[in-house]
């Protein structure tokens, strides 16, 4: 039972006990037995759902297999797993995977995937169960080793659903957006650096912006964050404890983290750019070029594989998929509205 589902409970119990006076005390105990036994029911439930993994039926060899649609819809993040070659997409409707030139998809576990994070191992992702599926929805905050076939419940079963997460490629930092209160968190942007185990606020004092946006953690630095808002990038190397605007950037998409440098998307006088930001020197920022978008359609996912510096690709609202292997000297259109380009 939550945290508030034990308040509320006690709150009624508090109530009957005033309205029926002095109760025979040996029914006041039964009930408390009781309660006490549903209670331990439930956390025993809860925990063994949460213990077992996800795992899909589908023999390994046939997990992954070519693409059957022609479009994608809904795409909420993109990455470069550690485990595989390829460039993933989360959809709506499971992942789907560029690899050599083709497109592939899962042949099960096709969920709602959010917040879409690529790490050394696999991926952290969130969302929804696919349709007929007798999981809980929401998934809460799930891990794949196994290029998906198999997501390991971390936490928060369930309960909640993060649109907005980010996680370190190769250390153990985890941040989220925590939208609306559940069994551990209120309202608000927290950090995890025990793979989600224990949950602390970030503080983020020197945000001076009214929205808050998309993460990227450093690869290899867990404490060195990026937050793309309407005001501009801001920049920790702290765990979130102060931040910093970089640039005079506005209205920021997009951000990204390679282990040399950070990319992000801002929007200047209704122009969708690309810029790369020196790690080390934040001062310094290169305008990429990129083929010509439209006001209406900006960049919503950018990403960077660790393992090679200079292989890049970004999504836009439209579902404009464009990948560079020369760090953003040219680019290869993957998807055009979602369509898949042959």
């Amino acid at each position: 039972m939550s945290h508030r589902n034990k308040l509320i409970a006690t709150a009624f119990a508090f109530m009957a006990l005033i309205l029926t006076g002095c109760a025979d005390q040996e029914e006041t105990q039964d009930k408390q037995e009781m309660q006490e036994k549903k209670e331990t029911k439930e956390q025993a439930e809860n925990q063994q759902s949460m213990e077992e993994d996800i795992t899909s039926d589908i023999p390994d060899e046939e997990f992954i297999r070519k693409a059957s649609g022609q479009k994608i819809e809904h795409v909420h993040g993109i990455g470069y797993p550690g485990n595989d070659e390829s460039l993933y997409v989360a959809t709506h409707n499971g992942l789907r995977i560029y690899r050599n030139g083709e497109w592939l998809e899962t042949a099960g576990q096709n969920h709602d995937y959010m917040g879409f994070q690529a790490t050394e191992d696999g991926f952290f992702a969130s969302g929804h169960p696919e349709k007929g599926s007798n999981l809980k929805d929401p998934l809460g905050l799930v891990e794949s080793t196994d290029k998906g076939r198999t997501l390991e419940k971390i936490a928060f079963y369930g309960e909640s659903d993060f649109h907005f997460l980010s996680a370190g490629y190769s250390n153990s930092s985890l941040y989220l957006i925590n939208e609306e209160p559940n069994s551990k968190l209120e309202r608000g942007v927290y950090l995890s650096r025990d793979h989600a185990s224990s949950w602390e606020p970030v503080e983020l004092d020197g945000l001076e912006s009214s929205t808050l946006g998309m993460m990227a953690v450093h690869p290899d630095k867990g404490g060195t964050f990026a937050m793309a808002t309407k005001e501009g990038v801001f920049i920790t190397d702290n765990y979130g404890k102060n931040v910093k605007r970089a640039g005079e950037f506005e209205l920021v998409t997009a951000v990204a983290f390679s282990r040399e440098s950070l990319y992000i998307s801002p929007v200047h006088q209704q122009t969708i750019q690309l810029f790369r930001l020196d790690d080390e020197d934040r001062g310094k920022a290169e305008n990429l070029t990129i083929p010509h978008l439209n006001y209406d359609n900006p960049i919503t996912y950018i990403a960077a594989d660790p393992r090679q510096e200079r292989r890049i690709a970004f999504m836009t609202i439209l579902n404009d998929l464009y990948e560079s292997e020369d760090g953003g000297r040219t680019w290869k259109r993957l998807l055009v509205n979602g369509r898949i380009e042959q």
